[in-house]
């Protein structure tokens, strides 16, 4: 996995600052052809022509044979979940590792019970239990 420190570069008169995520499948995981390997190039568009956006992490992989770009639109809730009682999670980002989707899920289980995970907790035995 490749991180790029946020550049700027400069786009119709306008400075996109960007930082963009480069992730690949390694051998063991078998999931390309011998002497081939799946790459994503991630990053959270700021125009309307991602592609120009993600053109420096797309060079870092050197010759590609096929190439897709998708854009996906990311949402977020628009209720106040102490009035509905309704929680609702925003839309996967573009970090790596799924960072913020976990801070999210993290932030709405204290909005529901109150209180942090508690990451201390002995978890053994309640898979233990859940055996019997």
């Amino acid at each position: 996995m490749i991180l790029t420190r946020p550049k700027s570069f400069y786009r119709r008169s306008n400075w996109i600052v960007t930082q963009i995520c480069i992730c690949s499948a390694a051998p063991m995981h078998t999931v390309e052809p011998k002497g081939k390997y799946i790459a994503f190039v991630s990053a959270e568009a700021k125009t309307d022509n991602p592609e120009v956006e993600l053109k420096p992490g797309v060079y870092l992989l050197g010759p590609v044979d096929e190439i897709f770009y998708n854009t996906y639109d990311r949402f977020t809730p628009t209720n106040n979940s102490e009035d509905d009682h309704c929680f609702i999670s925003t839309s996967y980002d573009a970090t790596t590792h799924f960072e913020s989707t976990v801070a999210d899920v993290l932030a709405i289980y204290s909005k529901i019970t109150g209180k942090a995970v508690d990451p201390s907790v002995d978890m053994s035995a309640a898979s233990a239990n859940a055996q019997e």
